[in-house]
């Protein structure tokens, strides 16, 4: 486009040649030939400036070069003019100009132009699809009437890591801290927290972990953040510190302090932000967050969303005590005995409640074990009684779809098993117990829990409740006749068909209470014997569910090894203020010696009775042996008077006393709860995220068993971060493992994950999940 060049009118009279001059009155132009007037224009008519001074050179009163450098204009732009000016005259220069109008480009042509170059077709494409010229659609990109979608190239202006690490380390506020302005404004309450903005990263660290997030924003991450967890005006919002220690669950970072090892700016790439916090922020952070937070109310209502999401789950709950050992100075905690280690070792108990397949739900601390029976009556049912669908409802409301028989209808006698044992008294009709098989409702939840739960009184407690009870039998009895056993086919929680050989007979508790006994045959021999209160469901299923308890002892082994579930969260105690019982340690070490006593007078009891005479009566022979059997007898009789009286001080000393009744040397302090179960409630949301993607997984490993394995070595992988604003899409970009068919597993995970069309939490970034340049 040829350039405009305005004439200068400086105030004054200014020569163009010796007798051609002009000068400026305010907003008039007027020319002098001599001292005449000859012509005179506004100061911004640019056609009569023009006309004017065309007509000074063609009629030969000035040349160009003065008119050029009187006016300051180009030589170019007054050729022009005196053309114009042969060609049409004066009144050339006051023609519209004639111009070509828009009739190809109409509205509708432009949208659809628009809408094929937003599909991604070139110019030259969209210009053959609508038959016009290219030029024609050139000139309305160039004008702006449409514009082209340029394709980014993804590797364009992206960081590698190692110009990262070069910025990070000269960053001026400390390593990696680049948001001055946002950082000094949360200094002073400026800033109620930063929002994540991603910039485009090569090999981040970790990145894999960032194909966890749908899965931890569908187990409830994020749920309730700002109900539950309020924090100071700062520069980090809790929601990024949730998932930064979500994140560092599923790399298999047991500590916090592991973090400082690491680097805060590749953290810090994860979360949009420009560093992860240092670790003793972090520490204050979970501190604020637990204390002044409500740690307990989150996990109650994230348990009682994953029972509500999955009531098939819910159904059946397994119940266990896990010892945390404890190898810290800071207090004297109780010894516990440790069955992993056998030992007796100062430790605390968690009560963990899981599904069939081992999913955590919840967990209880108990600073003094009162036992499995009194943790679940006194903290889980409770607890239950609030969170679980079917308990929170009223019992007729619960079991309204489920099939009462009639009240007084009895099982008849062709219906008892023929293999019943002989010492069982089959009752008649009338003598039926309340609690008989055919007579009872259906139950609303089965609790499985091992022998410490056995308890006739507590069977009937839980079933008067409405809740069915499954449970090792501590007193099983003689073996039953090999040839009751059947061998059935089992179906396990991991959908694995096994043959088991099982045996069923009704029997009756001290308590009168009539229960299912269920018996399973070993190869070896061995019968193990389980009671249920569960009269409605088959002995295929409820031994299937029995020996699923072991789902939950896999869980705690894998939980201690990959998420750190016995390492502490942090180094404080806590005055016990509540008026817990225990065993009182007079009556602990009186009891102790009682035993002591009663083994060695039973060892003594057995040399005495075994010491005879078995040679012929020689007084050198006897004088001896009756000086031996006296000496014994009289050790038996001093030993049996220290065991009466060792029993009579025991039975004087009161067997629990309250905590705070303990001897000075004897007290102790609890280990600081709440951040412990803030950073719990976590690593279950974690493992809870980490079994859906081993779902995804094991359809296509073939190895099913290795889909944790995986993931585990997914999390930690290397990936690139895309962020596209203009898209709004946000792409990570997961570099390849060792093997292809990894590959393959990846791939289809991805495409799983990318279909959710998750949002990253505070951005409108959706993730895309791919592997490599697939």
């Amino acid at each position: 486009m040829q350039q405009l060049h305005l004439p200068m009118f400086p105030q004054g009279v200014t020569q163009i040649t010796n007798s051609l001059g002009f000068t400026r009155e305010k907003d008039q132009i007027t020319y002098f030939h001599g001292s005449l007037p000859v012509f005179t224009h506004a100061l911004d008519d640019l056609a009569s400036f023009r006309m004017i001074t065309s007509q000074f050179f063609v009629s030969g009163h000035a040349k160009q070069s003065q008119i050029a450098r009187a006016f300051g204009i180009p030589l170019v732009t007054i050729k022009r003019a005196v053309k114009r000016y042969r060609e049409g005259g004066p009144r050339a220069f006051y023609v519209e100009r004639k111009t070509r109008g828009a009739a190809v480009l109409t509205e509708p042509v432009l949208a659809e132009a628009q809408r094929l170059l937003d599909d991604g077709l070139s110019v030259k494409d969209v210009a053959a699809r609508l038959e016009l010229k290219s030029d024609t659609l050139d000139k309305a990109v160039r004008s702006g009437r449409v514009h082209v979608v340029k394709k980014k190239d993804p590797d364009a202006w992206i960081s590698s890591k190692s110009e990262r690490t070069t910025l990070d380390a000269a960053a001026p506020m400390g390593v990696a801290a680049h948001d001055i302005v946002g950082r000094l404004a949360a200094s002073v309450g400026a800033l109620g927290a930063a929002a994540p903005r991603f910039e485009a990263a090569l090999d981040v660290p970790n990145g894999g972990v960032l194909c966890a997030l749908p899965a931890l924003l569908a187990m409830g991450l994020l749920e309730g953040t700002e109900r539950f967890f309020t924090l100071p005006a700062g520069y980090y919002a809790p929601d990024s510190l949730l998932m930064l220690l979500a994140f560092m669950a599923l790399c298999r970072m047991q500590s916090i302090e592991v973090l400082r090892n690491c680097a805060p700016g590749e953290w810090g790439k994860l979360l949009g932000l420009d560093r992860a916090p240092e670790v003793r922020t972090l520490r204050k952070k979970i501190h604020l967050m637990s204390a002044v937070g409500h740690p307990l109310e989150w996990s109650a209502a994230l348990c009682q969303r994953w029972m509500e999401g999955a009531p098939e789950q819910a159904h059946v709950l397994y119940i266990d005590g896990h010892v945390r050992v404890y190898h810290g100075q800071q207090t004297r905690l109780p010894k516990h005995y440790v069955a992993r280690e056998k030992l007796c070792l100062r430790a605390t108990v968690d009560y963990w409640v899981n599904a069939m397949d081992g999913q955590p739900f919840m967990v209880i601390n108990q600073v003094v074990d009162p036992g499995l029976i009194r943790s679940i009556e006194e903290e889980i049912l409770p607890r239950l009684e609030v969170r679980h669908p079917a308990l929170a409802k009223p019992a007729s409301e619960a079991l309204e779809a489920s099939e009462v028989p009639e009240a007084h209808e009895a099982p008849e006698a062709n219906e008892m098993p023929e293999n019943a044992p002989e010492a069982l008294e089959v009752p008649e009709a009338n003598e039926m117990p309340e609690n008989a098989p055919g007579l009872h409702p259906r139950h609303r939840l089965v609790l499985v829990f091992d022998r410490e739960g056995y308890s006739p009184d507590f069977f009937q407690r839980l079933l008067e409740k409405g809740i069915a009870c499954l449970s090792y039998h501590k007193y099983p009895g003689a073996d039953w006749a090999e040839d009751e056993f059947q061998s059935q086919a089992v179906t396990l929680v991991n959908n694995q068909v096994i043959s088991m050989r099982l045996a069923e007979r009704g029997t009756r508790l001290p308590n009168g209470l009539w229960l299912r006994e269920i018996r399973k045959l070993t190869d070896r021999g061995h019968q193990t014997a389980i009671l249920s209160t569960d009269y409605h469901t088959t002995s295929v299923i409820l031994g299937a569910r029995m020996f699923a308890r072991w789902s939950q002892e896999n869980f705690f082994r894998y939980g201690r090894l990959n998420f750190g579930l016995d390492r502490l969260a942090d180094y404080s105690t806590e005055e016990i203020t509540d008026p817990i019982k225990l065993v009182n340690p007079a009556y602990r070490q009186l009891d102790s010696q009682v035993r002591s006593a009663n083994a060695r007078l039973s060892r003594l009891l057995a040399q005495f009775g075994a010491l005879n005479l078995e040679l012929t009566i020689d007084p050198e022979q006897v004088v001896p042996f009756v000086a031996e059997k006296s000496a014994l007898h009289e050790q038996i009789e001093g030993l049996k008077a220290d065991v009466v009286k060792l029993k009579a001080d025991r039975k004087e000393t009161a067997h629990y006393i309250k905590i705070q009744e303990l001897p000075e040397a004897d007290r102790f302090k609890k280990l600081g709860t709440l951040s412990k179960h803030f950073l719990d409630t976590i690593k279950i949301v974690a493992y809870r995220a980490e079994s859906a993607m081993a779902n995804i997984v094991r359809e296509t490993l073939p190895k099913p068993d290795q889909a944790r394995a995986l993931l585990c070595a997914l999390y930690t992988v290397e990936a690139d971060l895309l962020p596209d604003y203009d898209a709004k899409t946000l792409t990570v970009r997961l570099h390849h493992s060792a093997r292809s068919h990894t590959d393959a597993v990846i791939t289809k995970l991805c495409d799983e994950l990318s279909a959710t069309e998750t949002l990253f939490p505070r951005t409108d970034l959706r993730m895309i999940f791919k592997l490599g340049s697939s």
